[in-house]
């Protein structure tokens, strides 16, 4: 007879490991399958090049939730640095600090062209948009059409790859949550007075917070170790290829492909998936309906690919990370992970940067070779006057697929379709983290949906909500506190859900 584990675990990213540590700390048996070969961590790993490290996309380590906070701590331990964050905005050849430095700001946009971004945002607040629906309208609401064009548009658009009047409202809502022009400027003049309440602080403008020494990875790394120390799995190098729900077993089968092409099967109580949406839709069994399954084959993501650069460090640049507003470069963001922690390379004669290019799998740059990104990366760090292409000595391309959920107009309506689908038809499956529930999150929201799932299994029925967690990591119950009962969206019965095929 096979093992029958309390939790068979998709994914070893944050959601996955954070929840089957959850459950592995309480003796339950669980199991993590993740396709890659060699890191743990998802998009928050850490990849080891020669020694030098760099982090896939920069994660900084800063909730405001307290319980999220102490996970770290538990596992983290002495490995968590306190780091100061520096970064920048490049525009027109200039460096704009942020955030935001009004003084700054002005000075060097020069006196005509604050002068219209005053009056655009005055603009905004008299007359703004009503009910946004877009990413541009939000943004103009919030800071004025010439500031939406100076600071947001182009980054946005390429982050994307499609129009700002093509991205929801809601990507927006998330991202810069709490942020408007009265926040930033308040927080520039008061960035001496230090809140009391972690709550009261707009994540966007926080200027502290915590890293492990050795990047990201090692915090996963670590989450890993424990897991195993509990008794519980993670493999490596496993690739789902098909799961079934067993209703006459009532437990989860989960097969799965390992490097060598080795077939396998996993028997779970319960599926915790943070594998994307769009595949789970594809590949679970009893099939979905056809309307169903549509939805989920039009959820889209955007891919994501860092060329690491080994560069003699000659003082040029000490940010944590700058973000690229001009449109003359394809780079939309550049790392220097030394300056998140000088560990993260082995000689301090050196850097390690990594320039960040939004793509499509398949498209131009996706499909570019390593040698043709890191010419293109040389010669883009050089444009910028970062470095000259001669300090760089080395370098590896690092592709991240499915690294944003897109929120694009219909989104919101797939989403809500497959989530009643899964849930009235399944209820021990559990969406958490970023493409578990196509939600863009940082890793301490994808952690406390993972949570909370392990919470649920732990009790035995869905008490909490893993979509009531918002962008803050904070979990708001709508009855008494420990007595919320998960709600979905309203749609069809579930039973017109599941195919007779």
């Amino acid at each position: 007879m096979p093992k029958v584990f309390k939790a068979v675990i998709v994914g070893a990213g944050p959601a996955g490991l954070t929840a089957a540590y959850e459950l592995a700390k309480q003796n339950f048996p669980v199991v993590v399958l993740e396709s890659d070969p060699q890191y743990v961590g998802g998009i928050s790993r850490t990849v080891n090049y020669k020694g030098f490290r760099f982090d896939i996309g920069g994660h900084r380590f800063f909730s405001k939730s307290r319980e999220v906070e102490n996970l770290w701590t538990e596992v983290g331990g002495k490995d968590m640095l306190d780091r100061p964050r520096s970064s920048r905005i490049y525009y027109r050849g200039q460096f704009f600090t942020y955030p935001l430095k009004p003084f700054e700001a002005l000075w060097k946009l020069g006196l005509i062209e604050s002068t219209r971004c005053v009056l655009s945002f005055l603009k905004a607040r008299i007359h703004p948009t009503p009910n946004p629906k877009t990413f541009e309208d939000w943004v103009v609401n919030q800071f004025g059409e010439r500031l939406f064009r100076i600071f947001f548009k182009t980054y946005t658009e390429k982050v994307w790859g499609m129009s700002c009047h093509e991205i929801s409202a809601d990507w927006a809502a998330q991202r810069i949550k709490g942020l408007s022009l009265g926040s930033a400027i308040k927080h520039a003049f008061l960035s001496w007075r230090k809140p009391t309440d972690r709550k009261q602080v707009v994540k966007t403008l926080i200027d502290t917070f915590r890293y492990p020494r050795l990047g990201p990875g090692m915090m996963w790394e670590a989450f890993a170790e424990k897991i195993n120390s509990f008794g519980g799995q993670v493999l490596l190098g496993r690739r789902v290829i098909a799961c079934r729900f067993d209703s006459a077993l009532d437990r989860w089968i989960v097969t799965v492909r390992d490097t060598n092409g080795n077939i396998e099967e996993l028997h779970g109580e319960h599926m915790i998936s943070s594998m994307p949406m769009r595949e789970l839709v594809a590949q679970i069994e009893p099939r979905l309906q056809p309307e169903i399954i549509r939805a989920g084959e039009s959820l889209r993501y955007r891919d994501f690919l860092t060329v690491g650069l080994i560069v003699r460090d000659k003082g040029r640049f000490s940010d944590n990370w700058i973000y690229i507003h001009d449109s003359s470069v394809q780079v939309g963001r550049v790392q220097n992970y030394k300056s998140w922690s000088p560990e993260m390379v082995p000689d301090p004669a050196f850097s390690s940067y990594g320039l960040e290019y939004f793509c499509f799998a398949g498209d131009k740059l996706w499909d570019s070779s390593d040698a043709e990104l890191l010419t293109l990366a040389k010669k883009e760090l050089q444009r910028l006057k970062l470095a000259d292409q001669a300090d760089v000595v080395d370098g590896c391309v690092i592709r991240q697929p499915k690294a944003y959920p897109v929120y694009d107009e219909t989104y919101q309506q797939n989403v809500d379709k497959i989530r009643v689908a899964l849930e009235r038809n399944f209820p021990t499956l559990h969406l958490v983290g970023r493409n578990g529930m196509h939600k863009y999150n940082n890793q301490d929201h994808a952690m406390m949906t993972a949570m909370l799932a392990a919470k649920n299994i732990i009790a035995g029925h869905r008490r909490y909500d893993v979509w009531a967690v918002n962008q803050d990591a904070e979990y708001h119950e709508s009855g008494a506190a420990g007595n919320q009962e998960t709600t979905a969206p309203s749609e069809a019965p579930a039973d017109a859900a599941l195919s007779t095929t």
